[in-house]
């Protein structure tokens, strides 16, 4: 956990959140900001900046933050219709926090994948 993190401030129960889904090392929780019907954000609980540096130091937990997504989407109902899963990475990327995350977004048809 770092300090000045949002998201392992959540981790740790100083922020509240709306949990959707918890498991021993992910949480997901709804955006506060909700681009769709449905927008759950999924973490690892341990800090890694980006999914790229997840990969890297844990790939079996990036498999299991990629599973926790999977589960997200179904208990939320999106499978039938689909949804997607966004990972953005740096600056340009469109990266926030500085935490890895992953968006689970559905609920509507969701348009193109990148706007002009």
């Amino acid at each position: 956990m770092t300090d000045d993190c949002l998201f392992c401030r959540i981790v740790a129960g100083e922020i509240p959140a709306t949990v959707v889904h918890e498991t021993d090392d992910t949480l997901a929780f709804r955006d506060i900001g909700a681009k769709a019907p449905v927008h759950v954000l999924v973490i690892p609980k341990a800090h890694h900046q980006d999914v790229a540096a997840l990969a890297v130091a844990d790939p079996g937990l990036a498999g299991r933050v990629l599973a926790t997504c999977a589960a997200v989407a179904e208990k939320e109902g999106l499978s039938g219709d689909g949804y997607r899963v966004i990972f953005n990475t740096g600056g340009f990327g469109g990266q926030e926090v500085f935490h890895v995350h992953g968006h689970v977004v559905g609920g509507r048809p969701l348009g193109p994948m990148l706007s002009a």
